[in-house]
């Protein structure tokens, strides 16, 4: 691919991209592969619940890559075991000699309301999401530090930066990926690393699986089918050039053509006084000072109310 895309932003550069089978990852794949960068494509070919499907993505994608005269090689670790990331880290480096970027892309849902969650549902969404994006990150980050430079790019999502229903696992694995980007942005700044994190919006076999029994139901997920996969793509592909150097620890958002930055964290009131608090204080004083700023209990449908551009 280097040598047909000369002026390629990724020339020369090494991309493991998890999950990379379909929908999304597939998308970065294939944008990173056009910009010359070569590919570990990462997918377990599993169904969404992670139990095995018997199909091969990741050697599809892999095709697909080599038909357009890029180069890249299957891969299919499980990013939730420890050594397995390892052994991907291993196979981007026996195979291409380096490794430049992460893009924790797999993931898994077990989509269950809170009461009813078991902790084998919460367990094995942690699992990928959150733990998976730490043993990848962490297999790539030796090399990276060594050669003073790299990527790392995690996918969150607005079901945990804003909520949603029926997904404490799921939320709670996406806001900790959030955090985790920030604290790696931290410690790996002085060695030339980088890491953010990405909310990608679109319309691929993990939405698909949302509820459309009622008209409003429907009416979201007609609006979601208007989301490609794909569009993601550019951004996630810049976020890794050498063109985004400068940029650590942030939060973005891709939807469609819309590119967002997101807020963190940080104070909006303050209460004080002279007398330290009581319970009772706090409850005469403050919730009502502060009341007027709580942020209503909204889904991410709820913020996303226009539609996709």
């Amino acid at each position: 691919m280097s040598d047909s895309t000369p002026n390629g932003l990724l020339n020369g550069k090494v991309v493991i991209v998890t999950g990379a089978g379909r929908g999304i990852g597939r998308g970065i794949a294939l944008a990173m592969a056009a910009e010359g960068a070569k590919i570990v494509v990462n997918d377990l070919g599993v169904s969404l619940t992670g139990d095995s499907s018997g199909e091969t993505p990741a050697e599809s994608v892999v095709a697909e890559i080599k038909a357009m005269g890029g180069d890249a090689v299957a891969d299919t670790h499980s990013v939730a075991d420890f050594d397995a990331a390892q052994a991907m880290v291993e196979t981007a480096i026996s195979t291409f000699g380096r490794i430049d970027s992460v893009v924790n892309n797999a993931g898994n849902l077990r989509d269950v309301i809170f009461h009813r969650m078991s902790e084998e549902e919460f367990d094995a969404v942690i699992a990928v999401h959150l733990k998976g994006s730490f043993n990848t990150s962490r297999a790539a980050a030796p090399h990276l530090k060594a050669q003073g430079s790299g990527s790392l790019i995690h996918m969150t999502s607005t079901s945990g930066l804003i909520g949603n229903f029926g997904q404490v696992n799921y939320c709670a694995a996406k806001l900790g990926i959030v955090g985790m980007s920030k604290a790696i942005a931290l410690d790996m700044q002085k060695f030339g690393v980088r890491s953010n994190a990405v909310a990608p919006f679109a319309w691929t076999r993990m939405v698909s699986s949302i509820p459309d029994e009622t008209p409003e139901q429907k009416k979201r997920v007609e609006g979601l089918k208007k989301l490609i996969p794909e569009k993601i793509a550019p951004f996630v592909a810049a976020l890794a050039s050498d063109g985004a150097k400068h940029v650590s620890g942030q939060i973005f958002g891709v939807r469609n053509n819309e590119i967002y930055l997101f807020s963190q964290p940080r104070p909006i009131r303050t209460a004080h006084t002279a007398e330290g608090w009581t319970p009772q204080s706090v409850v005469d004083r403050v919730f009502p000072q502060f009341e007027n700023d709580f942020y209503a209990l909204q889904r991410s449908g709820d913020v996303f109310t226009w539609d996709p551009v």
